[in-house]
């Protein structure tokens, strides 16, 4: 009802037109209308009835009771009647106990079954079987020279060994299950033996390469991208030398300490990123106390480790590593000593067996085709059998019982 103030500023308001200008504005309007909505459905649901309101209600089909015969409430059925001294003898034969003497076993009817070894109650462990190493070489553990780069101790301390190695989980390291190590050398010379390795074993699969083949340090960088530690092997003089011979530079019992450092300076700058050392052959040298004991020496100072690959008879480098603060490993079997695939499956067995006595094992191997495909099939049994394949590192980490 529009009125026109300028035309009638003066006029009073009809009642209507004061009523207009106080309606309710539309949000007020709906709000009450939507109250009265909501009171009056409640009021209606109120009114219903409703018998079984915030009760559940379930139908089932209950059969009637049966009765239950046990052992306890059954009547033992009565004996055959025979005359009172059988009947007698019977029942001392039935119900006689042995009686035996305090400090004696009960015989057993059967031997009972041996006890579960402690680590199968634990959790099964599962580590990435790639996890890939830093590219070398590593500018903190790097000494330049004119022929390569060598390992070094950094200045802050730390070493090769700890800045190569793989990182082992402590629940790898602290588990009881068995642990073997296992090496496999030759790498480099064959680069299609080399590559396959690579990619077909796990990283926790150490590998060793020779110092002589080619393009060493990208073969070394592609073989860390994989998780693979790597040694680098060192040729050191055999018996039956000179026509055994290890190769170029081989560190010998009769040269002088300055000769053998010097050659042993060649073979650790052909690349970077080995943790350790490994003899290749060198059953002489290694039973030479005076040419082994500089060697020794070099290699704690580089800050290294130091794995006996275990094809020599018995030698000096525990007793010598043990002098000069060496941390020294020595392998227990060759598995592919006799390079057919049943014997070093043969062999694989008796690293797990040793591993089951022992708690580790430790075992080397050439980089050939064969060993390497036995290899390959034997890793995919050991988790089922509880048994856990380190690298080399680890084996450093906590001493093997």
């Amino acid at each position: 009802m529009p009125r026109d103030e300028f035309r009638r500023p003066l006029k009073r308001r009809s009642l209507g037109e004061r009523l207009w200008a106080r309606r309710p504005s539309p949000l007020v309007f709906t709000a009450c209308l939507m109250l009265a909505v909501f009171l009056g459905g409640g009021l209606w649901l109120s009114r219903i009835p409703r018998p079984f309101a915030g009760e559940p209600v379930v139908l089932a089909d209950i059969p009637a009771a049966a009765e239950l015969v046990t052992a306890s409430i059954t009547p033992a059925t009565e004996p055959p009647a025979e005359s009172d001294a059988a009947s007698t003898e019977d029942v001392i034969d039935q119900s006689a106990a042995e009686i035996i003497p305090v400090g004696e076993a009960a015989p057993q009817e059967e031997a009972a079954p041996p006890e579960a070894p402690d680590y199968e109650q634990e959790a099964t462990i599962i580590v990435a079987p790639n996890r890939p190493l830093r590219k070398a070489p590593v500018d903190a553990v790097t000494e330049r020279n004119a022929q390569g780069p060598l390992p070094r101790i950094s200045g802050a301390g730390k070493k090769p060994f700890d800045v190569y190695s793989q990182v082992t989980p402590m629940a790898v390291l602290e588990s009881r299950r068995p642990k073997i190590v296992l090496v496999l050398g030759g790498m480099g010379l064959n680069q299609k033996l080399t590559r396959e390795a690579i990619e077909k074993l796990p990283g926790d699969v150490t590998l060793g390469f020779a110092p002589y083949g080619d393009d060493l340090q990208s073969q070394v960088n592609k073989a860390r991208a994989r998780g693979h530690e790597i040694l680098l092997q060192v040729p050191m003089e055999p018996v039956g030398y000179p026509g055994t011979n290890p190769g170029p530079n081989t560190l010998l019992t009769d040269a002088t300490p300055e000769d053998n450092l010097k050659a042993l300076t060649w073979h650790m700058s052909r690349f970077a990123g080995y943790s350790g050392i490994t003899n290749y052959m060198g059953a002489r040298l290694l039973g030479e106390e005076d040419a082994l004991r500089p060697v020794m020496k070099e290699l704690k100072a580089r800050g290294l480790v130091y794995l006996e690959n275990g094809t020599g008879n018995p030698t000096l480098s525990a007793k010598l590593g043990q002098e000069v603060r060496l941390p020294v490993r020595n392998a227990g079997l060759v598995i592919d000593a006799d390079p057919t695939a049943p014997a070093i499956a043969a062999a694989l067995e008796q690293l797990e067996q040793e591993a089951i006595a022992t708690g580790w094992a430790i075992g080397t191997g050439a980089g050939l085709e064969v060993t390497i495909e036995t290899v390959a099939e034997w890793i995919k049994t050991l988790q089922e059998k509880g048994i856990l394949l380190v690298p080399v590192s680890a084996a450093y980490k906590e001493r093997p019982a």
